[in-house]
């Protein structure tokens, strides 16, 4: 059970790390993108857009 744990926290960390709103600023965009992309609307603008964005906004907070 110890391995699991461990395995699991390394993702958590790996994935999340100090940040969770840039965890949550890719989930955005991949759900964006990929309900564009089921909406038969081209996509490849969303993803980069989103990421600009949020990075615009950490350069602004520090």
């Amino acid at each position: 059970m110890k391995y699991i744990t461990s395995f699991l926290f390394f993702w958590y960390d790996f994935i999340i790390g100090d940040d969770w709103r840039n965890a949550a600023a890719t989930l955005i965009a991949i759900g964006l993108t990929v309900a564009a992309l089921s909406a038969g609307i081209a996509a490849y603008w969303i993803f980069p857009t989103v990421i600009g964005l949020y990075l615009v906004s950490l350069l602004k907070t520090t």
